[in-house]
């Protein structure tokens, strides 16, 4: 097991249940999964793009990207509908974890400027999103291999009910929220 996994495991489902009073350990709110996106706009004039973001995304999460094609139409874009426009990768399990721990303790750290990631970014519903501005920040990207530096949206979904929950539930994995 993971090492995140078993931190939760062992202490802090507990430390929740004892904070906001749950009757059963069941209640505490855990991580249901992580969704990766990258939007790739380059990628309707040049195809080429979106091989290079789908081989860097795959690289950073360790599974292969679903390219996500354009719902609608727009032609100040010169975009048609199901044009491939993106990719993204949605983790559980076991990969969840590792990815969290290595976004935690070795990408976060290396942005530049770094002094924790935004308080107000959650959704109202226990949902955290995270932007990140460039795929650098991770060790598996070899910088000098690197065409164009992209960002990525970083969807980190929970079964909490609250945001309060949730952002307890993320300061206990040690998520470097700003004080």
């Amino acid at each position: 097991m993971t090492r995140l996994k078993d931190k939760y495991n062992e202490t802090i489902k507990q430390e929740l249940v004892n904070k906001f009073n749950y009757t059963s350990v069941m209640q505490a709110p855990k991580i249901d999964k992580i969704v990766v996106n990258m939007g790739i706009g380059d990628a309707v004039q040049n195809a080429k793009v979106l091989d290079t973001a789908v081989e860097e995304l795959s690289a950073i999460t360790g599974q292969k990207p679903v390219i996500t094609k354009a719902k609608k139409s727009i032609a100040t874009f010169r975009l048609r509908e199901g044009m491939p426009i993106g990719a993204k990768v949605t983790l559980r399990g076991e990969r969840m974890y590792e990815f969290l721990d290595k976004l935690i303790s070795v990408s976060l750290p290396r942005v530049r400027d770094f002094r924790g990631i935004s308080k107000k970014a959650f959704d109202g519903r226990g949902n955290y999103t995270l932007g990140v501005k460039e795929q650098l920040i991770f060790p598996e990207i070899d910088y000098d291999k690197v065409s164009k530096v992209r960002g990525m949206d970083i969807v980190i979904v929970t079964t909490a009910n609250t945001d309060e929950e949730a952002r307890e539930l993320l300061t206990q994995f040690g998520m470097p929220f700003q004080k």
